[in-house]
């Protein structure tokens, strides 16, 4: 059916892309690069790379003292690279026809109340096992955003698990509702609740760059940024993107460097410059320790296992 009812999404296939577009909002989901390729709201880019399933954070002090890199190292390439397998787009509950020739049955726009794409990954560990991200974009431009780890016997813990998006330029700042100041599931104990704001988000000044920046039991978290890679753009307004909690809190960071930029670093001059934005949302953060330095794990409630199943949600705002 041609798009033609304006309180409607409106969806354009195409062979290698699906558009889901409405008021003052514009999404592209990539079949090729296997993710969710675009956010445009209010003609402004959110994304330089597609969101990726992510299972790592910067080792610390004592991860280096209880060797938990050499245990848990395969989640690093797991990290860095992984494969999707499959993609499914459902319209109004409806599975869709996505590739060619079939998908030449569509008009050129198309009107939906819901679309909801589903992209399953493969790890490259061994042995290797699924994640499932699957986003459902309704009429208002919210995208809910379920995401589900499928667990295997034999896997490593995991440091981290979530999801990783990386902005186009570096935010000024972010603001979030949860607990105050850097923490971990070990780590709580003085943080307080309530509305936080952070302008600067350059490391912890550690001697040797390593994991930091994590926030805990976070209901919403607003990411503030007004520059862009668009040249021809003349609006230097501050634009805001929110994430949102769906049923349970999630934590999250914001930083301007991936885990294996930091990890890359043993001094904090040979970062490289600070010109992008690394926001990672986790369902399942494991804890720092801190008993020791010198070989002690983390206590086993802040563990997380790879042999479970993981699922968490949230809300693209």
């Amino acid at each position: 059916m041609a798009y033609t009812d304006k309180s409607k999404l409106r969806v354009v296939y195409g062979d290698y892309t699906l558009g889901v577009h409405g008021k003052e909002f514009n999404y592209i989901f990539s079949y090729a690069q296997g993710g969710l390729e675009s956010i445009v709201k209010n003609g402004y880019e959110w994304l330089y790379r597609c969101p990726k399933p992510t299972f790592w954070r910067a080792l610390t002090d004592n991860d280096r003292g209880s060797k938990f890199h050499i245990k848990s190292g395969s989640w690093l390439s797991a990290d860095m690279f992984i494969d999707c397998k499959d993609v499914q787009v459902f319209m109004d509950g409806e599975v869709q026809k996505i590739y060619a020739p079939d998908n030449n049955s569509y008009e050129g726009d198309v009107s939906a109340d819901e679309i909801r794409v589903q992209y399953t990954y493969e790890t490259i560990n061994t042995p290797s096992t699924t994640v499932v991200v699957t986003y459902t974009v309704d009429i208002t431009g919210k995208i809910q955003v379920n995401v589900h780890y499928n667990g295997v016997k034999g896997l490593p813990e995991f440091p981290v698990f979530g999801m990783r998006f990386v902005m186009p330029t570096l935010a000024d700042k972010y603001l979030y509702k949860g607990l105050s100041g850097e923490t971990y599931p070990d780590r709580k104990a003085g943080a307080i609740e309530g509305v936080h704001e952070v302008s600067d988000l350059s490391l912890t000044p550690y001697l040797v760059p390593q994991e930091c920046g994590m926030r805990m039991d976070t209901e919403w978290v607003d990411i503030v940024r007004h520059t862009s890679l668009d040249n021809s753009r003349t609006d230097y307004s501050s634009q805001t993107l929110r994430i949102e909690k769906k049923d349970e809190p999630f934590a999250f960071s914001c930083l301007p460097y991936t885990a294996s930029e930091i990890e890359n670093a043993l001094h904090h001059e040979e970062l490289p410059p600070a010109r992008r934005t690394i926001l990672c949302i986790y369902g399942a953060v494991r804890g720092v320790g801190g008993i020791d330095s010198w070989g002690s794990n983390v206590e086993d409630e802040y563990c997380i296992s790879a042999e479970e199943d993981i699922d968490y949600s949230f809300t693209i705002c």
